[in-house]
């Protein structure tokens, strides 16, 4: 092998490591701001279950139409 050859090559193997390098990072940012998404959306998903049972429960209680108020036209 020469050494213009392994220059060459050399150079193409600079060139790949570089693109490599560019393409984890911006891939570790994307997995990241997904991370903080899916936490943020758990956090909403936990507190909609939660307001999901307790509007269930309140139901249960006021199920009974004898205790609900009389409609205003009456």
């Amino acid at each position: 092998m020469d050494l213009k050859k392994v220059e060459e090559q050399m150079a193409n193997l600079e060139t790949q490591l570089t693109f490599q390098e560019d393409t984890i990072e911006s891939l570790n940012q994307l997995v990241t701001e997904q991370t903080h998404q899916m936490t943020e959306m758990q956090r909403q998903i936990r507190w909609l279950g939660k307001r999901l049972k307790q509007m269930q429960e309140q139901n249960t209680t006021d199920s009974d139409p004898a205790n609900e108020p009389p409609p205003p036209h009456y």
